[in-house]
């Protein structure tokens, strides 16, 4: 899976016929479209996953995959991590897996901490640091990929909350 990134995963089981609720966390068009084939990792097992159908729900997705016809399979797929191709992106583009790990600094030069993660937010997705502080992505101004460093620019007193 080295040129897959993380697409979602399969949340629970939804129907006595298959259907699963996929929480995904790709924003890419076409991604849980019918005739899609992705690839999923369920603790040590990986397998291949065909979508036969595929619908918003709610926040997350009602798909059937190909083969996964009864709550059975369904519960067999509960909680497998789905990756899928890795597209090609803008350069300026920011990309969660790159942003994971990265150094936040602010206008002025100083260290505000490691990005552990990005919450989804429906104003601005946040990153979080490590010391638990949130940055909205609106106020990131550069991403320097070659060596790892988000450059913001925020308001005064954010940091000191």
């Amino acid at each position: 899976m080295s040129n897959q990134l993380e697409v979602g995963w399969v949340s629970k089981p939804h129907s006595l016929g298959g259907d699963v609720l996929v929480k995904p966390i790709s924003n890419v068009a076409g991604r849980f479209e019918p005739g899609v084939k992705l690839s999923a990792q369920k603790g040590t097992r990986s397998f291949e996953l065909e979508i036969f159908a595929s619908k918003p729900y709610k926040d997350r997705l009602l798909v059937h995959f190909v083969g996964v016809d009864s709550r059975e399979a369904a519960e067999a797929i509960q909680g497998a991590v789905l990756f899928g191709d890795a597209v090609s992106y803008a350069d300026d583009e920011l990309l969660v897996h790159e942003l994971i790990g990265s150094e936040v600094v602010d206008g002025d030069g100083i260290h505000r901490g490691t990005v552990i993660s990005i919450e989804a937010n429906p104003a601005s997705d946040l990153i979080v640091l490590e010391d638990g502080k949130l940055v909205p992505l609106v106020f990131v101004k550069e991403f320097r990929k070659s060596d790892g460093i988000v450059v913001v620019e925020t308001p005064s007193g954010l940091f000191d909350l």
